[in-house]
């Protein structure tokens, strides 16, 4: 089992920041891809960001490239998602995810958090 933990959610302004943060628990860190999605009111979730085990390879949903940027530290079971420029349609319940294969697109991630609320006033 692995369990994730998100914070660094909360209300912020267009064109602000936040970092989000994942701690994670239980397995060995580094044997998981780690990804990070996100689900507004009425809409289904989406993927946002994703890492490689070693932090190499980063992948990012179009909607958030060149905003938004991945990151993990392996010897702190951490991953982050620095959100900058952020707008009102980037309002959502952020999730960190992982899973040890497969594609970092689709959310068929083995382990989840609760999720962090992130709300971006106009």
């Amino acid at each position: 089992q692995v369990q994730l933990v998100e914070s660094g959610g909360e209300l912020v302004q267009a064109g602000g920041s936040l970092r989000l943060s994942c701690a994670a628990s239980g397995r060995t860190f580094s044997d998981y891809l780690m990804g990070w999605f996100r689900q507004a009111p009425g809409k289904e979730r989406e993927f946002i960001a994703a890492i490689t085990w070693s932090g190499a390879g980063a992948f990012y949903a179009d909607s958030v490239k060149g905003r938004f940027t991945i990151s993990r530290d392996n010897a702190k079971n951490t991953a982050h998602l620095q959100m900058n420029i952020l707008k009102p349609e980037d309002t959502a319940v952020y999730y960190c995810a992982a899973k040890r294969k497969g594609s970092v697109y689709e959310s068929t991630y083995d382990y989840w958090g609760q999720g962090t609320q992130v709300t971006v006033s106009s």
